[in-house]
């Protein structure tokens, strides 16, 4: 066997998989489902949307909404409801601190808060927030994959409608 083969045939192996792992392309086939119910309200008053919006795609089917929710304790979470979208390497939900996040370059400029990898790409899913963000400030949510820098989709965060008759 000549020496370039022997040569070459490992580094391909090696090449097919640092390229498999980069890109895991198993998980654009394969959906995780998660299904969290809301958090049991405390002290006996319920949770109260505060900010809403609905998920529309950028670089990937995304669909469903986004609930920030004032707990009875005082602490809010991000919930994801009816939601979708594709699955990734190292998807992450953001908050991001703008009135949108269209695109990549809105999200890397205004900054954003990392709420952690996304916990399915499919169902109903809660993420606490800390105290100190400033939903004045924070305005929208982004489904995004860090390994790459690119934007799944996201929603804008508006005032809650809530009922007057309650």
């Amino acid at each position: 066997m000549k020496t370039w083969i022997k040569i070459a045939i490992p580094v391909a192996a090696v090449a097919a998989v640092v390229a498999w792992y980069a890109f895991r392309p198993e998980r654009l086939a394969v959906n995780r489902q998660v299904d969290e119910t809301m958090p049991a309200a405390q002290g006996g008053s319920s949770p109260q949307p505060l900010e809403s919006g609905q998920f529309y795609s950028i670089l990937h089917p995304t669909q469903g909404t986004a609930t920030i929710y004032q707990m009875g304790d005082g602490t809010r979470i991000l919930r994801l409801t009816s939601f979708s979208t594709s699955n990734g390497p190292d998807v992450h939900v953001y908050v991001v601190a703008a009135d949108d996040a269209k695109d990549v370059a809105t999200v890397e400029k205004a900054g954003f808060v990392d709420l952690g990898v996304i916990k399915g790409n499919i169902g109903d899913q809660n993420y606490t927030l800390g105290s100190d963000l400033d939903l004045a400030k924070y305005r929208a949510v982004s489904i995004w994959c860090k390994r790459f820098s690119v934007n799944f989709g996201a929603a804008a965060l508006r005032p809650a409608q809530t009922s007057q008759n309650q």
